[in-house]
């Protein structure tokens, strides 16, 4: 598949959080153009709810890999992962 102009410009980042072992979610993969589509399809493999927010991708796109992301995201983030969960507690794998 081509990296075409359009495609380039799509971004995804991935995001773990585990509230046992982390005081924050952490940045564990992002990308754009087809490294962006090999991350969404790695999601969609293993049945990892996606949620698109350009505004909030191209923040958290600024952050060095396996970092906490900042406290002013916070809210941000919880918004995603509060309707993550409320997928999951619909949709059981």
């Amino acid at each position: 598949m081509a990296d075409t102009p359009e495609l380039q410009k799509r971004r995804a980042v991935a995001l773990r959080y585990n509230q046992e072992q982390d005081s924050a979610p952490k940045l564990i993969a992002k990308g754009r153009g087809l490294l962006a589509e090999r991350i969404i399809a790695l999601a969609r493999e293993h049945h990892i709810h996606i949620q698109e927010d350009p505004d909030l991708v191209a923040v958290l796109s600024t952050l060095d890999l396996n970092t906490e992301i900042p406290e002013d995201l916070y809210r941000a983030v919880a918004e995603v992962l509060a309707f993550v969960y409320r997928l999951n507690q619909r949709m059981p794998l």
